[in-house]
């Protein structure tokens, strides 16, 4: 049996050749025309796509299936070489091959047809699903060359569509500054001040929900696209574990953005830097999870210098890309006060995620006891919550602490003196005194 992507190198051949054929006839009476129905559809990677779109996705494959495709089809026509203007392409790097270019797919759909020339352009405008949805586009070209002149360029998630048949998640680097926030733990191991448990369950019922209201005829047009939450209050109380566990409820990916790497002191490129991710994101229902916002959301200054100026339109920028998202923005911070009050008007939510109470710590103490281990009848749990004002984060820290002490003398049982030690430590990392 014959593989799609035999077929579709079969199709496109059977294209090209019919148009060099048409092209080089030298009886004009009988040269072959190139037909197309234009009620067919043709369905690709789950897209129905007519006879040009079809033949221009295609075109935008198979440099990366088959290199010498190109070549090998015109060198059944020129078999000396030669020039060939009208079939466009070009060669880049350190690829040897042609790439087909907006020229290229010009003269094979339409030959010499200028009307269907210029109609055909109308498939690389960024009106057009290829460019809205991020499939395929003409490279820039340097000004005053022909726009048609640029290699059709298809995007990395749509070319592994077709050839892997799904889209591998993208690796952190310098043009992908985010990684994937993953999770073990559920909802129950999570302790929450009620207030907040209750504002997530209001983010929990926009998730579930808010698809259908956007197929409301009315409703649709007025509702602002995405949802943006702000989650503040100290470290290791739940922001992070939090979001991961938005994304894992829904089966969404849930990305950190790696701050260090997007912030960037030249001008410009922090926002070159967050639309590589905003761009990848889009379509794609990813929860994007801003940690330590106050360094890209901070209020603005006083114009006092130039500097001042392009921070401050920077952040404007920030706020606009934000807001125009689809899907879901979670920024935290440590303090709310840091965040521009301008984009707290805009936000769906404010979350506060306060220091936990005696009785959260107690819950928090008994959910992070190890199962593998017993606990020395002398450690009184209750009492250590009621004592020792410690976050969910550093609770953790103890109890990891303490077992692996115990674990090191070869016992089953975690003592009263591991867990007083773990406790000094988080109380020195914190520089506070422990009474």
């Amino acid at each position: 049996m014959m593989s799609p992507l035999s077929e579709y190198l079969d199709q496109l051949h059977n294209l090209i050749h019919t148009r060099l054929q048409n092209h080089f006839s030298q009886d004009n009476e009988v040269a072959i025309e190139v037909t197309e129905n234009r009620e067919a559809l043709y369905s690709l990677a789950g897209l129905e796509l007519d006879h040009n779109e079809y033949f221009i996705f295609l075109l935008s494959l198979v440099a990366h299936i088959q290199p010498a495709f190109l070549d090998a089809a015109v060198q059944e026509f020129l078999p000396n070489g030669g020039e060939f203007t009208e079939f466009g392409g070009t060669r880049s790097g350190n690829y040897r091959g042609m790439l087909p270019t907006g020229e290229t797919a010009l003269f094979l759909l339409a030959g010499n047809d200028l009307p269907k020339r210029i109609a055909l352009q109308k498939l690389f405008s960024t009106e057009h699903f290829f460019h809205t949805q991020q499939i395929l586009r003409l490279e820039e070209v340097k000004e005053g060359e022909p726009i048609m002149s640029g290699r059709i360029m298809v995007s990395q998630e749509w070319l592994e569509k077709i050839i892997h048949g799904k889209i591998t998640r993208p690796d952190f680097g310098i043009h992908f500054p985010a990684k994937l926030l993953e999770t073990k733990m559920n909802w129950e191991d999570l302790v929450l001040h009620p207030n907040a448990r209750q504002q997530i369950d209001i983010a929990i019922t926009w998730m579930q929900y808010n698809d259908i209201l956007q197929q409301d005829e009315n409703l649709s047009r007025k509702l602002r696209p995405g949802y943006k939450i702000l989650f503040h209050g100290p470290p290791g109380t739940g922001k992070t574990l939090t979001a991961s566990l938005l994304g894992k409820q829904f089966d969404r990916a849930v990305y950190r953005i790696d701050l260090s790497q997007v912030v960037s002191k030249f001008i410009g490129e922090t926002e070159k830097n967050l639309e590589n991710i905003f761009n990848k994101a889009r379509d794609k229902a990813w929860i994007l999870f801003f940690d330590e916002a106050d360094s890209l959301f901070g209020k603005r200054t006083g114009v006092q210098s130039s500097n001042d100026r392009y921070a401050n339109q920077e952040v404007s920028y920030l706020l606009q890309r934000i807001e125009d998202f689809p899907g879901m923005v979670i920024l935290a911070s440590n303090l709310k006060s840091n965040i521009d009050p301008a984009f707290l008007r805009r936000l769906n939510q404010v979350v506060h995620f306060p220091a936990p109470n005696a009785e959260e710590r107690l819950m928090i103490w008994q959910k992070m006891r190890p199962s593998s281990l017993d606990m020395h009848p002398e450690i009184d749990l209750r009492q250590i919550a009621q004592k020792y004002e410690l976050t969910g984060a550093a609770i953790v820290h103890v109890i990891h602490y303490a077992s692996l002490q115990t674990l090191k003398r070869k016992d089953k049982t975690i003592l009263l003196p591991d867990i007083m030690e773990g406790i000094r430590y988080e109380f020195q990392k914190e520089e506070r005194l422990m009474n």
